[in-house]
Parts: C-alpha cells; structure tokens; sequence
C-alpha cells in the first residue's frame, strides 16, 4: 500500500524546503518515493498507483520510458528480425521508420517525449486528432495508429507498461473519405489494352487480370506453383520492392486459384519460350532470371502503352480506340475479382481467390458490385404486401 506523508528537510544552502511525498513499495519489492507540491496532488497519486498495484498491472519503468525510447527499441528489434529473416520483410520495416520518424516523434505533432505512465486512450486520441489537423487521411492514420499499436506491444512485451493504451482507438473521417469503393476498368478497356501490347506484355497483363494476383504475388510465382495440366495456380509467395521474396502480406493470401483453359495454353506456349522452364524458375523472370522490377516495368512498358493509344487516338480517332480511364497495374487485380463477382461467384469464395484477410474487406471494396437482384425482388414483395 501507498502512504502520503509530509515531508521538510534542509538543502545543502540551508534553505527549507517542504513537500508531500508517496511512499510505496513495487511488485519486486522495491521501496519507490514520489514528491508532490500539494496534498491533493499526492492523494490522486496515491489512488492511482495503489489501483495499478491491486489490479496488476503497475511497471516501475513506466515513468522513465518515453514513446520515443519504446519506438527505437522496436525499430532497433525489428531490423534484427529483419537481418534474421523472421517475418519482417525491408519494406515493412521501412514503413514502420516513416510512421515513427514522420509522425509518431514529430516535434511538431508526434508524442515521443510523453512517459508511458502518463500515456492513456485519450492521449492516443489527441494525438490521432493531430494528425488529422495536419492532414493525413483516415487510411494513413489508421496505419500510423497500427504502427503505435505494434509498437506498443513490444513495450508490453519487455515489462514496460502493462496495457496498450493505443488499442480500439477509431478513425472516423467525414462521410466521402476513407476507403473508396473499387471502380474496375471497363471489359472495352481492357481490350483495348490487351490489343495494343506487345506479344510478352500481353500474357502478364492477361495473368494478372484472370488471376488477381497481386503485383509482388505475380513475379514471385514459379513453375512449380503452376498446374497447367488441372489448371490451378497456388499463390505461396511474394517479392516486394526491394526484391525480397518472402510469405504474402498475411495468410489468408496463401491460397489456390483456378486458371482458365484460354490461359493454361498461353502459358504452356510461354513456357516453351522460355530461357528458364525449371520447376524453381520464376514464371516471368527478367533478362537473367531474376526478379522483374515492377517499377521499372511499370515506367518503361505499362504506362507508355496508355502514352500510345492517347496519341493514336488523337491522330486517327477512327481507327484507334480511346480508353474510358486510365488505371494502374493494380486496376488489373480489380478487374479480375469484378469478374468473378460478374460470373456469380459467392463472397466467400471471392474472398479466398482473392486472398483478403477477412470478408469484410471483400465487401468494404466489392460490396457494391455484387448483383443486387435478391434485394429488389425483396423490396417488391414487401410493396406488394404493403399496398395489396
């Protein structure tokens, strides 16, 4: 138990000083004393860690520990994962630094010099409000929030604090903002694309918009997660942008998914192209075998293609087609899960082809193209039992 008491003593000058101290003893048995100004300064104190005492969860180091020191030891445990190669990949790592540097220490608006003791929901709250004033959007400050979180259950982890003061925390944003629901490329789109590629661009752009891998998913895939002859793909790997190939971004995306006949064959004739044809071999390696580099595509053949049939259209609109809308490489993962949401494919299995980590984010995204014939035909029976 804690006890307040009054406290005077002589300082080294002579000069008297007065204080109310806490005296209490931690859950290792260390007598700790803290001084206060005020009696009722003390008292609340006092409540406070005699709470913390009987419910368990007082840590002494909790008022030394700042947010910032908790982060750089996390990110200092994290690159260690990193150079051992346990599920942190560099570019997580990377976006962990940004979080932390960029907003979580900002002098400005972060909250690194707070004491994990003093750190509570509503501290997590300002400090989401915060962001929001400087105008990150609702999407980034959920992952800067997630980045807390993580952080903060490290410090759980090492003794520090007892509770995570950053977990349930909301984002809500005004009515238009946050997660956008998908709007895929158009079928005439993606013809128009399709028609205007060369030969090599064409099978990837085709790959990506049956299969609905993502980017890092398609360049990691090799031969052997391919059965041409069953027509299934298994998805079991992804590179990222560094060129690290590790599992996907979370289990669910661990997954089979069907292949069509039309690309069975397309890719069986690739395969016999192909320099590397091994059941090891990246199905769409570069020159030497390795890696594609998906910026480096992206520059060099995917956008100049949109470049292309703008200018064609321009100088023969009656011969070459113009697209609706431009889309990045990710459209094409869009356009395939449009697709099978258009072939009546239930959610679920929408969700497992697609490799989402829960149904709710197959609905967030695609909810609203899924076909709504049921709702009508529900709000035609409750009119007519209405109105008969």
């Amino acid at each position: 138990m804690a006890a307040v008491r009054r406290r005077t003593w002589k300082t080294a000058s002579g000069e008297t000083k007065t204080a109310w101290v806490v005296d209490y003893t931690d859950s290792h048995g260390g007598r700790k004393r803290r001084h206060f100004s005020n009696k009722k300064a003390a008292d609340v104190f006092r409540i406070h860690i005699e709470g913390q005492m009987q419910a368990g969860t007082y840590r002494p180091n909790a008022d030394k520990v700042t947010v910032k020191e908790v982060c750089d030891s996390f990110l200092e445990h994290c690159a260690g994962r990193n150079a051992r190669d346990e599920r942190m990949t560099r570019k997580m790592l990377t976006v962990y630094k940004g979080h932390v540097k960029n907003h979580i220490v900002h002098p400005d608006h972060g909250i690194g010099s707070r004491k994990l003791s003093q750190f509570t929901a509503r501290s997590v709250g300002d400090f989401r409000d915060a962001l929001r004033r400087v105008g990150v959007t609702v999407p980034t400050t959920r992952k800067i929030l997630a980045t807390l979180h993580t952080a903060l259950e490290y410090a759980i982890s090492q003794d520090w604090v007892a509770t995570n003061a950053a977990r349930g925390t909301r984002v809500i944003g005004a009515r238009d903002e946050g997660s956008k629901k998908i709007i895929p490329p158009s079928k005439e789109d993606m013809r128009t694309l399709l028609d205007a590629a060369s030969p090599d661009l064409r099978v990837m752009l085709l790959f990506a918009a049956t299969t609905g891998a993502r980017a890092g998913e398609q360049w990691a895939a090799r031969w052997r997660d391919l059965d041409l002859d069953n027509g299934k793909l298994n998805i079991t790997h992804r590179v990222d942008a560094y060129g690290e190939d590790g599992a996907p971004k979370s289990a669910a995306g661990v997954r089979s998914v069907p292949i069509s006949n039309q690309l069975a064959t397309i890719l069986k004739a690739w395969k016999l192209k192909s320099k590397f044809k091994n059941p090891d071999d990246l199905i769409f390696p570069n020159s030497e075998g390795k890696h594609i580099g998906h910026d480096n595509l992206i520059k060099r053949h995917f956008l100049p293609l949109f470049d292309k049939l703008e200018v064609g259209h321009e100088n023969d609109p009656a011969n070459t087609p113009s697209l609706l809308r431009r889309f990045n490489w990710h459209g094409l993962r869009h356009f395939a899960v449009s697709s099978w949401i258009e072939a009546k494919l239930t959610p679920k299995t929408v969700q497992t082809f697609a490799g989402h980590a829960s149904l709710q984010v197959t609905m967030d995204r695609y909810g609203h193209l899924f076909p709504s014939e049921d709702h009508q035909k529900a709000m035609d029976q409750i009119a007519k039992d209405l109105f008969a």
